[in-house]
């Protein structure tokens, strides 16, 4: 995993490789009812923008169902609109049981959430969380909400992650150009390894990036034309 902290450590949890049905299948009828749920992202953000293919997400929701098993869907950084859908899950037409959702959700104001499906029994009065419920985060995520869908903002970002997609793709210094919507990836090869730093110090471009050599493209839903044309040139002198 991109992100190493003590819970992968510990011996319930197991790793099974991106988007390989056949390992997935053979971890189900190995442990059957054993498991207790499947998470995964839509789209890997800090693990380089791969995206979760539609025979997996169809395998794992079929497998779930068949094992007792609960699908959640992590949609912390690739859901929310941002791919052009409101959870990236959303591709493959079928529901999760559990979706998270944090950044977008507050649009800077720190909140986050999930959403439970109704077949899975609630119970009430455990310990949630310190801040859960806090009314202006509420009202922060409520604005985003109505805000994406007055302004259109999950058309915009499926329009403008098109144009940006294109024009990469016709950029030979780039590579292994992917994403959807505004979630997007592409490598960088030699002599292109600080091109991270050259946008940033030079260009005044901040972007994400993922180990070895990933730049993570994830701006705002509500970028217009003229502010992606600006990044392009950008992006085309800092690879001059």
């Amino acid at each position: 995993p991109a992100i190493v902290a003590p819970v992968n450590a510990t011996d319930n949890i197991t790793f099974l490789p991106f988007n390989d049905i056949a390992a997935l299948e053979a971890y189900f009828a190995a442990e059957g009812n054993n498991i207790a749920a499947v998470i995964v992202e839509g789209i890997q953000g800090v693990g380089g923008i791969i995206e979760a293919t539609v025979p997996f997400l169809t395998a794992i929701r079929q497998l779930c169902t068949q094992y007792n098993a609960v699908y959640i869907a992590d949609s912390v950084q690739c859901g929310y609109g941002r791919t052009g859908q409101f959870f990236a899950h959303d591709i493959a037409g079928v529901n999760a049981d559990i979706y998270t959702m944090a950044k977008g959700m507050g649009n800077g104001f720190p909140i986050g959430g999930i959403l439970v499906a109704p077949h899975l029994p609630q119970k009430h009065g455990m310990l949630g969380t310190t801040f859960g419920g806090n009314p202006l985060a509420c009202a922060a995520a409520l604005a985003v909400l109505e805000v994406i869908e007055s302004e259109q903002l999950m058309s915009n970002a499926a329009q403008q992650g098109n144009t940006i997609l294109t024009a990469l793709r016709q950029m030979p210094e780039l590579h292994s150009i992917r994403g959807r919507g505004l979630m997007i990836g592409f490598e960088m090869q030699p002599p292109h390894e600080q091109l991270k730093k050259k946008l940033l110090v030079e260009q005044h471009v901040f972007t994400g990036e993922a180990k070895p050599n990933v730049i993570r493209l994830l701006p705002s839903l509500a970028i217009d034309d003229a502010t992606v044309q600006t990044f392009l040139e950008r992006l085309q002198t800092a690879l001059r």
